[in-house]
């Protein structure tokens, strides 16, 4: 078995989630949708970026709706709005994403002090935006081939934790829903996630593992 995984790495970081339902209709859609970015490499170099949508099926954007994005590398982040979030199963088919422009980040930072929660902030003249998790359960580890991932061309690799609550803030208001369990990968996971250790690799056709 080879040890090299053959095919470019697209990106390779962090990618935490969470998704919001309405607690009385949960057969219903989404009603709130995060996604943070810490990408330690990739063509488009090193960055942060947040993207939320508080109003995922309304093709329009901050300020007319709480749909925004902060990143530190607009570039990376329009790369990744491009190639990558449309293809989540969650984002697929949002006509939010067409209606979203990076914005800069003037800062942010990570709160993992206690051992069960985690936090991440990206901020900006305009707006702040918050994830925030609390009730980790135990890591485990994926690797998920192409047949099975959201792009289809690429395997990636990553470390889940689900948490039992979490909330999406913009100006530290939270936004309206709750988490739910949710079918994935063939067992159960919070759709409120950390992902750490993620890598999205463009295999070559036949590569052996």
């Amino acid at each position: 078995m080879a040890v090299i995984q053959q095919g470019a790495v697209s990106w390779s970081g962090e990618n935490p989630g969470i998704y919001l339902k309405d607690p009385a209709r949960l057969d219903g859609g989404w009603t709130a949708l995060a996604l943070y970015f810490r990408i330690v490499a990739s063509a488009h170099g090193r960055g942060r970026g947040m993207l939320v949508l508080g109003e995922p099926e309304a093709r329009a954007a901050f300020p007319e709706v709480p749909n925004v994005c902060l990143t530190d590398n607009v570039p990376l982040m329009r790369y990744l709005l491009a190639e990558f979030v449309p293809a989540f199963g969650a984002f697929r088919n949002l006509p939010a994403i067409g209606a979203i422009e990076p914005m800069q980040a003037a800062g942010g930072a990570t709160n993992a002090s206690e051992h069960d929660a985690w936090s991440e902030t990206l901020e900006a003249p305009q707006v702040r935006l918050g994830m925030h998790w609390r009730g980790l359960g135990a890591p485990f580890a994926a690797d998920v081939g192409p047949d099975l991932s959201a792009t289809g061309r690429h395997r990636m690799y990553s470390v889940f934790q689900g948490a039992g609550e979490a909330s999406i803030t913009i100006d530290d208001k939270p936004l309206a829903g709750v988490p739910i369990e949710r079918d994935f990968l063939g067992g159960k996971l919070s759709s409120a996630f950390l992902a750490f250790a993620e890598s999205w690799i463009e295999e070559t056709a036949g590569a052996s593992r």
